[in-house]
């Protein structure tokens, strides 16, 4: 008996040992800057010293790749999956949840051990079960939806001083955004130093996204290098350059928290303990307007520059001694694997679209086997398309690019060869119909496979405790595109509906708003025009509301709404399952305005 105990003793010594000598994971992704945003790749207007530095210590990936867009790229980094079997296909309009059934990267690392966090922009569902703290993350300080002044953020953030959610509660942080999301992740880390606790830190920013809101001191050096570069501006007009001189700021200040975050590593004598990845979640905004490393594209397209990304990867030196260029065709699914398998943890979903890249990075393997990549999502609903007539917002097999070596296949129709075109100036489909045929057929094999999963609707969850009251918000109407606040101040004369699962049966409590609560404004108010730390905020519109509706199901009730009303107020017993919500606001002819931006929803 006696020597059970001695040995599981030992058991839980060495476990905890092995537990203690994992690496830690750092995560920095960027939002909108493409791969020409920066000094080490050739940009003639930046410099960014921090970010140059982690690709000249770690692996740089030179053909890797992302979706076009944020959310689809978000969801594949955590589940290693493509968009169109996570289900987080879309940055609004009802389809940015990621299924709820599916391990996330954060899932992983905890059930090895980890202690993880998040810090920044999630935008992967702003309600249950689809926050950050219901996919397996222990710290979580973000912000809902697509950028900071979104539909269902708080009411007025601006990037300085902001109100953020931080594990399930509103709060206020003093200073501007990417500080605060790189200070509070620093901060979280120090404490799991002192506990002897390896740590899993995911901080995905919103900057370079707009509303290019940023400290005017990072904007100088700017400044002076437009002034010394003119010709690579002189076709932009006054106000995009302003606005480019602003995104590029924002790449400063992200670059000088990169140094902060050496700086960190290296005082608490954690940079060889710890890996560092770092990318951008799409093609630039800007680069196709001044600098894109000789791509075409931006984001939301399927031309090389709406996709291909920096990936730096800085690893300890016990894990791997010679980083080096890797010009393998990569994509994003490929780090849950990859982190996971240099991280010591075998235990990872099976049938990932991602293929481990450590043996590339350790030289177990010098070439990854043949591939051929499918990058996919939804559109906006007023996206101009040519594959098809239908709404684009439903995914579509025709919306895809295909790549496989350097052979682009774009809307299976288009080919392209960026080893002797690098812009895609020539369509070559015709010369080359057996490649345009194999990549089709391969198309259409993963089309097959997914367009079940993809049409299925992701439900946001009203009646749980774990999120009793929920807001519901414009942003998950399918297939209508509301997710900016300066949307609701024009009053935007759209509509849609939320597809929500009732998790237990009762009576609710449905309050419906033209504003959010913490406006404290009436339904048939506007607002004046604001000035913020760093620009103005629209002037919010009058509207005429005199009356609303609301259809639950099968069921509708309405009311008349008086002038200082805020919201309107309905009650309905619902029972357990699947159901569909709409609401509407009218004006005295009883002709239809919009519907409410904001539901609140409690279970009573």
């Amino acid at each position: 008996m006696k020597c059970l105990i001695f040995i599981s003793l030992i058991f839980v010594f060495f476990s905890g040992w092995a537990q203690s000598q994992r690496p830690n994971v750092v995560i920095v992704l960027t939002d909108d800057q493409g791969y020409g945003e920066f000094s080490c790749n050739g940009n003639p207007l930046v410099h960014t010293p921090n970010i140059d530095r982690l690709a000249k210590e770690g692996f740089r990936f030179t053909d890797f790749h992302v979706a076009p867009m944020c959310t689809p790229t978000r969801g594949e980094l955590l589940t290693g999956l493509d968009a169109f079997r996570n289900g987080a296909v879309n940055v609004s309009s009802g389809r940015t949840l990621l299924r709820a059934d599916l391990p996330t990267m954060a899932n992983v690392f905890k059930k090895a051990g980890y202690a993880t966090a998040v810090f920044g922009k999630w935008h992967l569902g702003d309600n249950y079960p689809y926050r950050p703290q219901d996919r397996g993350f222990d710290e979580t300080l973000w912000f809902p939806s697509s950028h900071i002044n979104s539909v269902p953020d708080f009411w007025d953030n601006d990037y300085f001083d902001d109100i953020y959610m931080h594990n399930g509660n509103r709060k206020e942080y003093k200073g501007y955004c990417t500080d605060v999301f790189f200070d509070e992740a620093i901060k979280w880390m120090s404490e799991k130093i002192d506990e002897k606790i390896s740590y899993f830190t995911y901080l995905p920013l919103n900057a370079s996204h707009s509303p290019h809101y940023v400290p005017d001191k990072y904007r100088e050096s700017i400044k002076r290098s437009i002034k010394e570069h003119p010709e690579i501006v002189k076709h932009l007009s006054e106000s995009k350059k302003k606005e480019l001189v602003s995104f590029l700021a924002m790449g400063n200040n992200i670059d000088e928290n990169i140094g902060k975050l050496y700086e960190f590593l290296t005082e608490n004598n954690q940079l060889e303990k710890t890996i560092i990845v770092f990318l951008t979640d799409n093609g630039s905004t800007f680069g196709a307007d001044y600098y894109n490393a000789g791509m075409k594209g931006r984001k939301t397209q399927l031309w090389e520059g709406g996709h291909r990304v920096p990936l730096f990867i800085r690893t300890p030196s016990k894990i791997c001694k010679s980083p080096k260029a890797i010009e393998e065709l990569c994509q994003v699914q490929d780090l849950l694997p990859t982190l996971a398998a240099m991280s010591g943890i075998k235990e990872i979903p099976k049938n990932l679209d991602g293929m481990n890249l450590f043996p590339l990075m350790n030289e177990a393997k010098e070439n990854l086997e043949d591939r051929m990549l499918v990058i996919n999502y939804s559109r906006m609903p007023n996206f101009k398309v040519k594959y098809t007539t239908k709404n684009p917002a439903i995914p579509q097999r025709d919306g895809a690019g295909v790549l496989w070596k350097s052979w682009r296949l774009i809307e299976n129709r288009e080919l392209y060869n960026i080893a002797t075109d690098p812009h895609q100036d020539k369509d070559v489909a015709l010369e080359y119909p057996e490649i345009v045929q194999k990549m089709r057929n391969h198309l259409n094999n993963w089309w097959d496979a997914v367009k079940d999963e993809v049409a299925v609707v992701q439900r946001v969850v009203i009646g749980n405790e774990q999120e009793n009251p929920a807001l519901l918000t414009a942003c998950e109407w399918l297939d209508v595109f509301v997710d900016q606040q300066k949307q609701i101040r024009w009053g935007v004369k759209k509509n849609g509906v939320w597809h929500v699962a009732v998790h237990q049966p009762g009576e609710y409590r449905f309050e419906l708003r033209r504003w959010p609560r913490e406006s404290e404004t009436a339904l048939q108010d506007g607002l004046p025009l604001k000035k913020v730390t760093d620009g103005w905020l629209e002037k919010g519109v009058q509207l005429s509301v005199r009356s609303a509706k609301i259809r639950i199901g099968n069921r509708e009730k309405s009311k008349k709404i008086a002038s200082s009303d805020k919201e309107v107020t309905f009650t309905m017993n619902l029972n357990q399952g699947d159901i569909s919500i709409q609401t509407w606001f009218f004006d005295k002819n009883n002709n239809e305005i919009c519907g409410a931006y904001f539901l609140y929803v409690k279970r009573i």
